[in-house]
């Protein structure tokens, strides 16, 4: 593969000031955590990014755009009551986001669309903060049958509460699924003193952080101020108010503040006395954080430290526990502005972001025996696209669009004989620049592979332009016409099919529309768009329950977040984030003799503008009533309900790339030769449906791979004989998400083999998997004796023999340990780690308290062992650990039963062949069947660029050896990479041990 590595392409990420998880802490919950567990990210473009912990693999599902002069400063969610449907039974409680953000307003997201719903202002002064009221314990709820509406108690929605740059403080009502102004709790005093941070000590009890040194308490029951406390005078030389950026409360009650001058308080909970103070920082702490337990305390600072605080246990009896400062680490290379805390059973962790971009997920209770993790501050979906007939690059942010030309390069000149040794030109050229008009910042945008339209997309509005090019520096633009009914209608995805005759919508709330372009060949009109809008019904789908702690995200799981088109445009795919797909075909042969296009009855209008809820009657009516447009219409692929659901999330979806088949019959005029017009039928079409390419590549959100035959319904051969459990263990602990891929195909030519591979992206690595022969087996246990020749007998008596020795090896308590405290034990459980990165090896642990201890039995101590002092693993994580091993293991059986016994070579098709000596001549020819990377980092998207497509007509075996290696080259990639390095950030704080650091960044600037 060439690769151009692209520094160039402009995408500055934005801060983040706002981080909230949608649940509470609870350690009555499962190790598992909460299906429905999601933390959403508030930036300083406006954006609001939702990821999902999914077990730690921490998945960017989607993102709320911003807009223009938008800004997210506070972020809270909600979690309404339980409800009864129409048949009495409990419905969950919906999970509600609210943000703030340098206005009068609190504004509610719909999660499904991504748009706000409704917002509620009042005159009062800008918001400041903002914060929940804790829910009601489970078991004070009642059901809405017999609650008393005239008890505070019994009151079961979650108030807002909102600090106001004047001083005042504001309570928001989120009762009956709405968002009210309820009353003001305190109004602004003389002074004014803007109220920096709010929390909720108890449902009835407020406390805020101002900018005047003090901290109040309020009881929102009578509007009273129970107390003020006061931080004294600020330092020498400094100002005089201390300034409390956050204030936080334990489960205890105890009360934490962090000011400007660096320190840390803990406050009594009851005579609302200061306890303790440590001043830990050199400059202001912008954020605390506290662990569900009361005994750990987290500080973030503009010193770019996060420093942990723990309790003391007393040495004497009756002596007072007191806080101390364990550790302090720089995750971030800015300011530390926002934190929050989730904790389980089974998870513990610590997000934390800031000016440098980027979240860090820490561990809290395994702090210091775990790594922490970077996610990425890239979109999970590339924002960059390409066209590589024209070698045009794309890409967008905010309300730019920017094309580049790439230009070729010199080896690939050399080898394709066009190298004539003129002045070469510049490596890349901005060709144009386009800036979309209005507030909202781009969702979405695509470019026809011959690069003659380009589309661009915001929630409000969809435009095409037409490009030609004026000369070789500049592209002209003009813009095309949409449908009325597109009009004022906005797209979170568009995209072109790969033929450039269909321009696929899919809109905020998830309708699916494809509308057809006409006009290729009319060199005075050009292209442009056909006024009928195909709309695409998705096939109804029960809703997911969950109990009452789970809560429910609505129809946010139903959110589309994959498109894919087939090679032949014949073939269309869409994936959402609960792993359901959706599939059409497009029926018949392309007709240009008959008028575009043909509408259906009167009812169509009704029928075609519902949702995808509609009712069989209005489906059944469109399948007998479809729209064509040139004797072609979409309808529901016939083996849709044999499709199975992923597991989770689609990352990629991807049809392999082979050269589409023939759709008209020989012989026959526009491929309906045999058709012809009668009065009951006046336009007749053709029910064939693609017979071209249906292999459709996925990766799901947990790295597992599945390659699905869409027009037979079923899972791929080669997907059945290569489970996931088959991956690389290099791959499997890969912790970035995958992001897009890139294809190499070409077809066999003696003396090589087809060529079938997919390279796979993520922030930072770059891995190719060889399609065209199966992957190595997995390491054998050492233990395990394993006869190829007959790999179907005893084979699952195997696996029975291993679930056996492991549930021999539980009973055993200890682990015998050799001299150098290493486990002797071959299949000693991995531990689970807490939700950040994985478990940091023992003789790495060079800090930090005893983990072991030795335990002795007897007089003699001969019978001593080594006794582990870390935590417990649950019995439902072993639980799950054995679920997922013995899903393995019976993934490599049926793997071994499927295979034959070896590792077979698959041709083009997906027919494998078991000849080991062939299979050996292949592999050496085809090289290894896969292979990764990490040079390229941090990377912003892939794209191909140029690339000559090999003419139908030519031979293979013909020409010279440079021209052949001319029809087969490589594919030719430009790789954008997007180092932080490059990007600006403000001027941030430096210590007085970092004097070199300043000097070296006084000299960048």
């Amino acid at each position: 593969m060439d690769v151009h590595r692209c520094r160039f392409v402009p995408y500055p990420p934005s801060g983040i000031n706002a981080l909230a998880f949608s649940h509470p802490s609870s350690l009555a919950t499962s190790s598992k955590g909460l299906p429905t567990l999601r933390l959403a990210i508030g930036r300083a473009n406006g954006d609001i990014e939702i990821w999902n912990p999914l077990r730690g693999a921490w998945h960017h599902e989607s993102t709320f755009r911003g807009g223009k002069d938008r800004s997210i400063e506070g972020l809270v969610w909600t979690h309404d009551p339980e409800e009864q449907d129409k048949n009495g039974l409990n419905v969950p409680g919906r999970l509600r986001l609210y943000s703030i953000g340098y206005s009068s307003a609190v504004t509610e997201w719909d999660l499904g669309s991504g748009l706000p719903i409704r917002h509620a202002s009042g005159n009062y002064g800008e918001l400041w903060c903002i914060a929940a009221q804790p829910r009601l314990p489970s078991t004070k709820i009642k059901t809405p049958s017999i609650s008393n509406g005239n008890k505070e108690d019994d009151i079961e929605y979650q108030s807002l509460a909102v600090g106001c740059a004047d001083g005042s403080i504001v309570l928001f009502s989120t009762a009956e699924g709405d968002l009210k102004f309820e009353r003001t709790l305190t109004r602004p005093a003389k002074k004014k003193a803007r109220v920096l941070s709010i929390t909720w000590q108890t449902r009835h009890i407020v406390i805020t952080g101002h900018a005047d040194s003090t901290i109040r308490i309020f009881d929102v029951r009578n509007g009273q101020q129970i107390r003020s406390m006061s931080l004294g005078a600020g330092p020498e030389g400094g100002p005089k108010e201390i300034l409390v950026w956050s204030v936080k409360c334990m489960v205890d009650g105890t009360i934490v503040s962090g000011d400007s001058t660096g320190t840390v308080s803990f406050w009594d909970a009851k005579l609302y006395s200061r306890l303790q103070r440590i001043t830990s920082h050199k400059a202001d702490v912008l954020d605390l954080a506290v662990s569900v337990d009361g005994e750990a305390v987290f500080s973030g600072s503009m010193d770019r430290r996060t420093t942990l605080y723990r309790r003391t246990v007393g040495s004497r009896p009756g002596e007072k526990r007191r806080w101390v400062e364990i550790a302090h680490q720089r995750f971030h290379s800015h300011d530390v502005k926002a934190m929050a805390t989730f904790e389980t059973k089974g998870i513990s962790i610590l997000a934390s972001g800031g000016l440098d971009t980027t979240p860090i997920i820490v561990p809290i209770r395994e702090y210091g025996k775990e790594h922490h993790r970077t996610l990425s501050c890239l979109p999970q979906k590339p924002p960059v696209c390409s066209a590589p007939k024209k070698r045009l690059l794309v890409s967008w942010w905010d309300r730019e669009v920017s094309l580049w030309r790439i230009a070729t390069s010199l080896q690939t000149l050399v080898e394709s004989n066009e190298y004539e040794d003129p002045s070469l030109s510049p490596a890349k050229r901005l060709m144009a620049k386009v800036l979309i008009q209005g507030e909202e910042s781009i969702t979405s945008a695509d470019i026809v592979q011959d690069g003659s339209l380009l589309v661009v997309a915001t929630l409000s509005t969809i435009k095409v332009f037409r490009l030609k090019a004026k000369n070789d520096s500049t592209i002209g633009l003009r813009k095309i016409e949409l449908p009325s009914e597109l009009h004022g209608i906005g797209a979170k995805i568009i995209q072109w099919s790969p033929d450039g005759k269909w321009l696929l919508s899919i809109a905020s709330n998830n309708k699916v529309q494809a509308i057809r372009v006409a006009g290729w060949a009319d060199s005075k009109k050009g292209p442009h768009f056909l006024p009928q809008i195909v709309n695409l019904k998705r096939l109804p789908r029960k809703a997911l329950q969950f109990n009452y702690l789970n809560g429910s995200l609505g129809a946010y799981n139903r959110s589309i977040s994959c498109v894919a088109f087939s090679v032949d445009s014949r073939v269309l795919v869409v994936g959402d984030l609960s792993g359901h797909l959706d599939t059409w075909v497009l029926e018949g042969h392309e007709d240009l003799t008959q008028d575009p296009p043909i509408t259906r009855s009167s009812n169509d209008k009704s029928s075609s503008s519902s949702s995808s809820s509609s009712d069989e009657s209005d489906e059944s009516d469109a399948e007998h009533h479809p729209t064509l447009v040139y004797a072609q219409h979409w309808k529901r692929n016939p083996t849709a309900h044999l499709i199975p659901k992923l597991p989770s999330a689609a990352l990629i979806m991807s049809f392999r790339p082979t050269k589409p088949t023939s759709i008209s019959p020989e012989g026959l005029t526009n491929g309906n030769g045999h058709l012809h017009p009668t009065r009951y039928n006046p336009y007749p079409h053709s029910h064939d449906l693609p017979t071209g390419e249906d292999r459709l590549f996925i990766v799901t959100a947990e790295h597992q791979f599945y390659e699905i035959n869409i027009l037979a319904g079923k899972i791929s051969d080669w997907s059945r004989r290569n489970p996931t459990s088959a991956l690389p263990k290099e791959f499997r602990s890969i912790r970035d998400r995958a992001m897009g891929c890139i294809w190499d195909v070409a077809p066999s030519s003696s003396p090589s083999p087809d060529r079938h591979r997919i390279w796979l992206y993520g922030n930072t690595w770059l891995w190719m998997f060889d399609l065209a022969q199966d992957l190595p087996r997995p390491d054998h246990d050492e233990n395990e004796e394993s006869d190829r020749d007959e790999p179907q007998v005893g084979e699952f008596s195997q696996t029975r023999k291993r679930r056996r020795e492991k549930a021999a090896r539980k009973k055993s308590i200890n682990l015998s340990m050799d001299h150098d405290g290493d486990s002797l034990a071959r299949f000693a459980k991995k531990e689970r780690d807490t939700g950040a990165g994985s478990r940091i090896p023992a003789h790495e642990l060079v800090t930090g308290v005893g983990r072991k201890m030795r335990k002795t039995i007897g007089a003699k101590g001969a019978d001593a062992s080594f006794v582990k002092l870390g935590r417990d693993v649950s019995d439902e994580s072993e639980a799950e650990d054995d679920e997922e091993e013995e899903e393995d293991e019976d993934d490599q059986a049926l793997m071994k039963l499927r295979r034959g016994g070896d590792v077979a070579m698959v041709d083009g098709d997906g027919n494998g062949t078991d000849k080991t000596d062939e299979k050996t001549q292949k592999e050496m020819r085809t090289g290894p069947p896969f292979w990764g990377t990490f040079k390229y980092r941090p990377i912003l998207g892939i794209v191909p660029i140029g690339g000559r497509e090999d003419d139908e007509n030519d031979d293979p075996l013909e020409g010279t050896d440079r021209e052949r290696r001319g029809r087969r080259r490589a594919v030719e990639v430009a790789l954008v990479e997007r180092p932080m390095f490059d990007v600006d950030l403000p001027e941030r704080f430096y210590g007085d041990q970092e004097w070199s650091e300043k000097k070296d960044a006084d000299v960048r600037l």
